[in-house]
């Protein structure tokens, strides 16, 4: 649409916050949120006040003597964003669409604050500390890649570690629905990818309702509950006989504990410290900007251009390095964990178990685990169908 500074702009409702370096901008109807400097929002409380475009153009020119005014292109973003109710009289369409939120909703709160306040943060990260102590002091605490098979048969084997996976997966996410429930806000579970990896996701949107000291609660949440599940396991293991079943499967838990807490760091698939790391800088485009930085080097990794806020550009620098070194870690944890585990599960079990007669329990094994690798790789195609259905 033609906009002039004849034109006369209705926005829609609009609650402005303000965060740690700029302003939270969230769009009521939609339940959108986007972050803008305070010239945008100055601009937005002027249009709001009804005034005419070209006096809010020079009133912001006055106000910000060294800013790049341009008013008209303004309002074309922000009718990009949809955050025009009426332009010129004229209905903007899209503005009649209403999100709701009531994801996990009968949860109650007070369930919620019970594992997620002052002292249960403290305690979390005690029994992390002690964790570490528990494993430095026996070694034989380590997780090791031959702890996946804790039987004989890969069949029990997938189904242990399916179920095992599921189940702390789940719990991973319900640790981010409470702390998202203990501040009254509702929560999601979706089904997502981190690079090859299927996981479910919580979709925490919302939490852009809160001052900035009261997200990091809800980033970690998740990692909190995998810190409880891998101290339980980690004792627990001191009292029971080696070459038992329980042992095996306690090994397979901390096993799957220890690696996704370790992927946690990897920073550059967007994971829950990534989050956290956004929030205390404030800088919310950290990913997409680190990877234009590096892609001086790495052209490979070149993205569309987004905006680096004044100020911005040491915190870029320093993530870009954080994002190699993530994908160092990744590529460690491969080779350390999950390479041999394949090798050894293909060599041993798989192939081997083809050669099998069909009526041996051992073919049906390596059928099972078969199904295993197509249904995961289902999975993540799904994933990024979905992703790029979305954003196409």
């Amino acid at each position: 649409m033609n906009i002039t500074y004849e034109s006369q702009i209705v926005l829609k409702q609009l609650i402005i916050q303000r965060d740690a370096k700029y302003y939270i901008v969230e769009d009521v109807l939609n339940g959108d949120f986007y972050e803008m400097p305070e010239v945008c929002i100055h601009a937005i409380e002027l249009i709001n006040q009804e005034k005419p475009l070209d006096v809010v153009e020079k009133a912001l020119v006055v106000r910000y003597p060294d800013e790049d005014i341009d008013i008209l292109k303004f309002v074309s973003q922000l009718l990009e964003l949809n955050l025009i109710s009426e332009l010129d009289g004229e209905e903007m369409s899209s503005s009649s669409v209403h999100k709701k939120h009531s994801g996990f909703s009968g949860i109650p709160e007070s369930l919620g604050r019970f594992f997620f306040n002052t002292f249960s943060s403290k305690l979390y990260i005690l029994l992390f500390i002690v964790s570490t102590i528990l494993i430095l002091f026996n070694l034989n605490l380590f997780p090791r890649y031959s702890d996946l098979f804790a039987f004989d048969l890969m069949f029990q084997n997938v189904v242990a570690f399916l179920g095992i996976s599921f189940f702390l997966v789940i719990l991973h996410e319900f640790g981010h629905v409470l702390a998202v429930r203990s501040e009254g806000l509702p929560a999601k579970i979706e089904v997502g990818h981190r690079l090859f990896f299927v996981v479910l996701e919580t979709d925490m949107s919302q939490v852009w309702k809160l001052v900035a000291e009261k997200r990091n609660k809800l980033f970690l949440a998740g990692m909190y509950f995998d810190i409880l599940v891998l101290f339980l396991a980690l004792v627990a293991q001191v009292f029971v006989s080696e070459d038992t079943i329980i042992m095996g499967l306690l090994k397979l838990i901390v096993l799957n504990t220890f690696i996704r807490l370790v992927f946690q760091a990897a920073v550059f698939m967007k994971t829950d410290l990534y989050y956290v790391l956004e929030n205390k800088t404030g800088c919310y485009n950290l990913m997409e900007n680190g990877r234009n930085f590096l892609a001086k080097w790495l052209p490979f990794l070149g993205v569309p251009e987004t905006e680096t806020f004044v100020g911005e550009e040491r915190v870029v620098r320093r993530y870009a390095y954080f994002y190699l070194a993530g994908i160092l870690l990744t590529l460690f944890i491969t080779a350390y964990y999950y390479i041999p585990q394949m090798m050894f599960a293909v060599n041993e079990i798989m192939l081997p178990g083809f050669l099998e007669p069909i009526s041996s329990i051992r073919f049906w094994d390596s059928v099972v685990f078969l199904l295993q690798i197509v249904l995961v790789l289902g999975l993540l195609l799904y994933s990024w169908s979905k992703k790029y259905r979305f954003s196409s």
